[in-house]
């Protein structure tokens, strides 16, 4: 009876694997939303919102996940953003650490400038923890447009994305 239980154990986390790891989240088209919110952390996210921001997808974009660091000057000169648009459209988020963190800093951003619509970006195999995690921050009525930058993860990348995944849901029916 145990060996079965076990067995079915296993079974459901390598089929869970399965689908986390061969079906990632994709790129999405040129829908329109109020806001654009960066995840930092792998390459190509803040160019990806960036691009969209220029070609007026949105007219606001939240980097969440900033070090305190960074300054706003060289932000623009390392991305080549004009002082105007920094001005005008450009949040750069410092509260957040981690992907929770990134969730409560986007959820208070939103409701600060009352947005209703939202692209989130960030790496096709961090999506679904991301959108997992907004999705207990906001209130049910702001969409959320997934938009995920195309990688090339290792085996361990998924591997330890998934078990946080997991874990993150786990904790999330036990209300942590």
């Amino acid at each position: 009876m145990i060996r079965r239980f076990l067995a079915v154990i296993v079974l459901g986390w390598a089929l869970g694997f399965a689908w986390f790891a061969l079906l990632l989240p994709q790129p999405h088209d040129d829908e329109k939303t109020d806001a654009i919110v960066v995840l930092t952390g792998s390459a190509g996210r803040i160019d990806r919102g960036l691009a969209l921001l220029r070609r007026e997808q949105s007219r606001h974009m939240l980097v969440s996940g900033v070090d305190r660091d960074v300054k706003r000057g060289e932000f623009a000169a390392l991305y080549k953003v004009s002082p105007e648009m920094m001005r005008c459209c450009i949040t750069l988020g410092r509260e957040a650490i981690d992907t929770r963190s990134n969730a409560i800093e986007t959820s208070q951003w939103l409701r600060r400038n009352g947005y209703t619509s939202m692209r989130i970006i960030t790496a096709d195999w961090h999506m679904r923890r991301a959108r997992y995690e907004l999705s207990r921050q906001l209130d049910r009525s702001i969409r959320i447009v997934p938009d995920a930058v195309r990688s090339n993860p290792s085996l361990a990348v998924l591997l330890r994305e998934y078990h946080k995944y997991l874990l993150r849901r786990v904790a999330g029916l036990l209300g942590i």
